[in-house]
């Protein structure tokens, strides 16, 4: 069977198409829903496309930045279009609590059922991950470059331009590990310590970023010396020759994970998908086509993924053991969420 990419009309647009489609055919189909750009187009070629063939369904794909409005739209119609999304975890665990995304039964999800209970959630399974790494210019720093967030924050040592993300998820992190608390040790996040210590790096910082793309750009055009960056923006310029490296030590390792919505209208398809989405074949394609680490860590035992690719993943787990996992559990908490709205307050003194 196939794919169907929609790629960037939104979800309108799609529902249109899946309706017609469903009148067409009774064929097992679900509708996939992802961030779009060159990363669904690896996820296609790497996950989708195989599973629908293994499966024998269609998959209808559509793409959207942020998907966590649309969900509470849809599923508070009481009748939504979409089966499965690919969004941060948080949204998954978020939605379930709030009655919008199915339970998962692992017993028919055994793919996922061997996986760290730390990658899975009542609600949740994660599909790829990705890192918030501190990422600096080699011209700037061609030798004993800053190696941790204490670095980033020791200004006399490592003097420079700095940028950090304009959102308290990872960066409020980074500054506890900067204060000294060890990467295992940081949840429940000590917010008020964190926020003390990112005032005293706050006058130093030149930018608040607000995209990965803009991060990219900032290391490139060597408008900042050093930055949180996500590890796949780092290595995209580094590809294209820029002088910018990375470290995974103390890098804060997020993932994006596969929930199904509430009242999905292919709920039995759906959870097949999930179990072949998360195969550790499967899996081991994706860093194949992008910089992307598996969610599935047994794809690291296929053999697909060479020993010299595998050091470059974040979740591979030699390079997982230096970082610290985020705990999506805590940000959907009502502490992280008064986190969050704390930091819109901290931006504006």
């Amino acid at each position: 069977m196939t794919t169907k990419r929609n790629l960037g009309y939104g979800y309108a647009v799609l529902g249109a198409i899946a309706l017609s489609g469903t009148a067409a055919s009774a064929a097992e189909q679900i509708t996939f829903v992802s961030q779009g750009g060159a990363y669904q187009q690896a996820q296609t070629v790497a996950i989708l496309d195989p599973s629908a063939k293994k499966l024998g369904i269609t998959i209808n794909q559509d793409s959207i930045p942020d998907a966590w409005p649309a969900i509470k739209t849809q599923v508070g119609s009481g009748k939504p279009i979409w089966d499965v999304v690919d969004t941060p975890t948080g949204y998954c665990l978020r939605g379930g609590e709030q009655g919008l995304i199915e339970k998962l039964d692992f017993s028919k999800i055994p793919n996922a059922a061997a996986m760290p209970e730390a990658y899975r959630s009542p609600y949740s399974i994660s599909y790829e991950f990705y890192s918030s790494v501190l990422a600096y210019s080699q011209k700037t720093f061609p030798k004993d470059a800053p190696n941790s967030w204490i670095d980033f924050w020791d200004v006399k040592k490592f003097p420079g331009r700095r940028a950090l993300r304009n959102h308290p998820i990872a960066t409020l992190e980074a500054a506890l590990m900067a204060d000294g608390v060890a990467p295992d040790k940081l949840y429940p996040l000590d917010v008020d310590r964190a926020f003390k210590k990112l005032e005293e790096i706050k006058p130093n910082i030149t930018v608040w970023w607000t995209s990965g793309a803009q991060s990219a750009q900032l290391l490139n055009d060597g408008e900042v010396d050093m930055e949180m960056a996500w590890n796949g923006r780092v290595s995209a310029v580094a590809k294209e020759g820029a002088k910018v490296s990375f470290t995974y030590n103390q890098g804060i390792l997020q993932s994006t994970s596969l929930c199904i919505l509430k009242g999905a209208p292919n709920l039995e398809t759906a959870v097949k998908f999930l179990n072949e989405a998360v195969d550790p074949v499967h899996q081991a394609n994706l860093p194949l086509h992008i910089d992307y680490g598996p969610g599935n860590p047994k794809a690291f035992e296929t053999n697909v993924i060479k020993p010299e690719r595998a050091t470059q993943l974040p979740s591979e787990p030699a390079n997982a053991a230096k970082q610290a996992l985020m705990s999506y559990a805590w940000w959907s908490s009502p502490a992280g969420e008064a986190a969050e709205k704390r930091w819109a307050s901290f931006m504006q003194k």
